[in-house]
């Protein structure tokens, strides 16, 4: 008779009958009695009441019978610890028998009893099982110190087990290896911090012995903990490649999964162009695809994966397509998992054979994948642009067939075909008309609205198409009425005579009638747009649409990652990393795949420092950019204050986007790229601030012999781009002051009042000098000019380009940012004639071989003319001489951060050219300001960026292609202040 007759016992009275069978002196009646105890207690009843007659049977040779009752023990010494106490000594005696299974169960009883009273006994029995010369025991005793650890982390380290447990990885027995490595990953993941797994190539080699020789669950436990591993090179990852690679062809789906993981992740460090790369993906696609001959539930869990998989290298499966074919008795959860993956996989080789075999499941009777089945026909338009139109083909038949879901959902991606693949195949949208009637799901409705509002130029009732959805206005869905409101004001822009009692109609119901506050924020912002500037609104509202992405439902490449370090979990099923659904940091550690090796990716660090600095020695240079945010987060934008200059800000604003999207353009990092300034006239020839600037612009006549040359005013903020705040101005010098003079214009229609005004660290610190005073409010339509008074005594950092100004300016409304460039000749000090004799000193201690000459052209000036202009810009000539005919110009200038530019100017009477000659190309660029404009500009561009690229502290002297000290190797020049 079966032990099933144990759990059919009704009696009462029970307990006190199994009392007295549990004392009897027949071991069989004993063993009976503790079997019906066990019974009573699965089924839920409570029998803490027997723990003592119970554990008095511990003292017995019978090996099923002490299993029992540690089985019971287990169950019930946490509810009665003082009675457990008891069987203390029975474990020490049995971690002592002769028979290896009772010292090893034993073992395990101990580590499952899990109250602090007992542990601190179990600690001498635990030590002598882990040094057993049997394995069995050892490995018991492996998994026993995990069980400890998480009930007394302290004391498993104080008795030094977690060495014990390290020294097991070099187990003569697989299976020792096997649990000593999870025993020691179970414990490193609750203690991340901890290096207990410290793997080397000479521990990975015996885990890897071991491997070919444990049970299949070992087998799980050493890849695991192999894919935690980051090899040293490619050759090392190869190594392991090979020999986890027969593991892909185990018969457990687990020891299968595991060792993808392992491969996918060092491959990450194999160069594509090795044999053996080739060679792997095509032993990874076997095995997976046998993973899906297995039951539903398992075919799930190993589709989820692969999802990932392909992903990441659709190269692995791009051939295995057939595969991946719904079967009519799948489930729907593997149906739509394997459609997933076909789109994945769909190429232009096999996209024929994708889109017929999804047309064939458009006419299936489940409902949900029909659904998923349109969709991915849509998908595959989208992802193969050479199937697009066999795709919009395939769905115009689907159309045909009148089934109402279906219709819905191929208008629904069609709406994203027209997206991919503007003014392609709108010859669809009659056909697509005709079956306005019979939508009545909130998606499919707002697609085919915005497919009208998009194309309403081409509809000739488009007006009554769109009047048609309004009748209902109320009872549409969100979705449905933000899409309808859209198409009503596009319809009005494209058609304005026709539609504007509707578009009036509309607005009217988005904002008056509506309770949904998204919908009246945008009936307020189209309705200001419409009444206050009907062109900005055509622009806004008509913009041209980017196109949508291939893979929009791709996983986000980090993640990605992360999760393909945990294929063959949970992670990898839910497709969310484990801090998502594991509760508190338990287990949770964040991976990511190795980088690539040094042989595939470029050797040259940014860190390197430039040649010829001394090692260990970084130069003195303006700070790096990458520190934009913090800087503009800073700035200090409160209202106007009389009184002296401003200080430095501190107050704190916090990491908000003051601009929402504002600060994107702005704040890029080290890639910045500024935002296009104004047009410029033709007649200058290159970008205002760009420092090649006309001083002179012989052609207009803006600059003047006594004076500067100013640019002309430019647009650095246009109104759209700050709510009706339009900013231009230029840059000027005089008499030794920088001023930035701004023409302040309010196109909006409130008063503007408040305004404050901050730069952003930039390469020669720049700074306000004063408050930016606006006396009175700017009334709409109104312009106010404002000379806003500069010093150099600011935060430098260096910019990209180097006369890049980045500027805040805050008014009642808003914080608005732009971004300029200065003209450099604003930075030429009235103090730049160097004496005559240290000019010839400095000069003559520059090598030779670092000269260059430029050729500057249409220079129809003689030597005192241009002396005189450039004299007008700061630029001084030092000394003057005539060889050969020839008149030879000695000059010098000095910066605001007091750096010293040298250069001898050449000019033959009656000859439209002159020629700069230096000792390096850094100080060209201030003479080409003498050429006419637009004409020998852009020769200098690239060296006036560059001849300021390397900078000395500030006040310090800078002979002549000093800034191209690390290129040249050159020794630096100090001259006496």
């Amino acid at each position: 008779m079966t032990d099933s007759k144990y759990f059919t016992t009704t009696k009462k009275g029970e307990i006190f009958e199994l009392k007295a069978e549990l004392n009897s002196d027949k071991k069989e009646k004993k063993k009976e009695a503790v079997k019906k105890v066990i019974a009573s207690m699965t089924v839920g009843k409570d029998v803490s009441a027997l723990f003592p007659d119970v554990v008095n049977c511990m003292q017995t040779d019978n090996l099923e019978l002490k299993k029992l009752v540690y089985l019971y023990l287990m169950n019930y010494a946490k509810s009665q610890p003082d009675m457990a106490i008891m069987a203390v000594n029975t474990f020490v005696k049995d971690c002592e028998d002769p028979n290896p299974l009772i010292r090893a169960l034993a073992v395990r009883t101990m580590g499952c009893i899990r109250v602090d009273k007992i542990t601190e006994y179990l600690c001498e029995p635990l030590r002598k099982c882990l040094k057993d010369e049997d394995p069995y025991v050892r490995k018991t005793a492996a998994v026993c110190v995990a069980k400890l650890h998480d009930i007394n982390a302290q004391l498993v380290e104080d008795q030094g087990f977690l060495d014990t447990l390290k020294d097991l990885i070099s187990d003569s027995n697989p299976m020792v290896v096997a649990n000593a490595v999870a025993a020691l990953s179970e414990i490193a993941e609750s203690h991340p911090s901890s290096n207990l797994l410290d793997l080397n190539p000479q521990s990975i080699n015996k885990l890897l012995t071991a491997l070919n020789e444990c049970t299949e669950w070992g087998q799980i436990f050493i890849l695991d903990c192999l894919a935690n591993y980051t090899p040293k090179d490619d050759r090392e990852a190869q190594s392991i490649c090979e020999r986890v690679t027969p593991r892909l062809s185990h018969a457990n789906s687990a020891v299968v999964l595991s060792a993808v993981k392992v491969l996918m992740k060092f491959m990450e460090m194999l160069s594509k162009d090795l044999d053996y790369y080739g060679t792997l993906l095509k032993k990874l696609a076997p095995p997976l695809v046998t993973l899906l001959s297995a039951e539903p539930e398992l075919q799930y869990v190993a589709l989820r994966n692969i999802n990932l998989i392909v992903q990441k290298r659709p190269e692995i499966l791009k051939h295995e397509m057939k595969v991946f074919f719904v079967k009519y008795n799948d489930p729907i959860y593997v149906k739509l998992e394997k459609l997933d993956i076909m789109i994945r996989l769909a190429s232009q080789a096999n996209i024929a054979q994708v889109l017929a075999e999804l047309k064939e499941y458009a006419t299936e009777v489940d409902v949900d994948f029909v659904r998923k089945a349109v969709r991915a026909i849509g998908r595959c338009a989208i992802k193969v642009e050479q199937s697009a139109e066999r795709c919009v083909s395939t769905l115009l038949d689907l159309i045909q067939t009148k089934v109402n879901y279906v219709v819905q959902e191929a208008i629904v991606v069609i709406k994203d075909i027209f997206r991919k693949y503007p003014n392609k195949y709108e010859s669809v949208i009659a056909t697509l008309c005709e079956n306005l009637d019979s939508l009545d799901e909130p998606e499919a409705r707002a697609a085919m609205i915005w497919i009208v509002g998009e194309y309403a130029e081409r509809i000739d009732n488009a007006d009554e198409l769109l009047e048609s959805f309004l009748e209902g206005f109320h009872d549409e869905s969100t979705q449905v009425q933000l899409q309808l409101l859209t198409a009503i004001v596009k319809l009005f822009l494209k058609k304005p005579t026709e539609t504007q009692e509707l578009v009036q109609q509309v607005l009217s119901l988005a904002t008056q009638d509506s309770d949904n506050p998204d919908l009246r924020d945008r009936g307020y912002i189209y309705w200001r747009l419409l009444s206050t500037d009907p062109v900005a609104a055509k622009e806004v509202v008509l913009a041209e649409k980017p196109l949508i992405s291939e893979e929009t439902d791709l996983i986000e490449p980090t993640l990605l990652d992360e999760l393909l370090c945990y294929v063959g979990t949970l992670a990898s099923v839910y497709h969310k990393p484990p801090s998502a659904f594991v509760e508190g940091g338990r287990g949770v550690v964040h991976k990511s795949l190795p980088p690539r090796t040094a042989s595939n990716e470029s050797t040259e660090s940014p860190e390197t420092a430039p040649a010829g600095a001394p090692p260990g020695e970084q130069p003195d240079v303006i700070p790096a950019q990458g520190d934009l945010l913090g800087d503009l987060l800073n700035l200090d934008l409160g209202p106007p204050v009389s009184g002296p200059p401003l200080a430095t800000s501190s107050v704190q604003m916090g990491a908000v986007d003051l601009l929402g999207g504002g600060l994107d353009s702005l704040i890029g990092g080290t890639n910045f790229v500024a935002p296009p300034t104004a047009s410029v006239p033709a007649n200058l020839g290159a970008p205002i601030g760009s420092g090649l600037s006309d001083l002179f612009d012989l052609t207009s006549g803006v600059g003047t012999l006594s004076g500067s040359y100013v640019a002309p005013r430019a647009v650095w903020l246009p109104a759209m781009k700050a709510k009706g705040l339009e900013i231009s101005g230029t840059f000027t010098r005089q008499v030794g002051s920088i001023s930035m003079d701004l023409q302040l214009t309010n196109k909006a229609l409130q008063v503007m009042t408040d305004f404050a005004i901050q730069f952003n660290r930039n390469s020669f610190g720049l700074a306000p000098a004063a408050p930016l005073q606006v006396h009175a409010p700017l009334s709409p339509n109104q312009t106010v000019e404002i000379s806003l008074p500069l010093s150099t005594v600011g935060s430098v950092m260096k910019m990209e380009p180097l006369n890049n100004l980045q500027v805040a300016v805050k008014n009642n409304i808003d914080v608005f940012y732009f971004s300029t460039l200065y003209p450099l000749h604003i930075l030429f000090v009235e103090d730049g004639k160097m004496d005559r004799q240290m000019f010839l000193a400095t000069w003559k201690d520059i090598p030779n071989e670092n000269e260059a000459q430029f050729q500057i052209r249409d220079c129809p000036l003689n030597a005192e003319a241009a002396s005189s202009k450039l004299q007008s810009s700061n630029i001084f000539t030092v000394a003057k001489r005539n060889v050969e005919g020839q008149d030879m110009l000695y000059q010098s200038l000095k910066l605001t951060n007091g750096i010293w530019v040298l250069a001898e100017l050449r000019i033959q009477p009656g000859n439209p050219s002159c020629t700069v000659r230096a000792p390096a190309p850094a100080a060209l660029w201030p003479w080409s300001l003498l050429s006419l404009p637009g004409q020998g500009l852009a020769l200098v561009e690239d060296v006036v960026q560059a001849s300021l690229q390397a900078w000395l502290e500030p006040e310090s002297v800078l002979s002549l292609g000093r800034t191209f000290l690390e290129s040249f190797q050159l020794n630096p020049v100090k001259l006496p202040r």
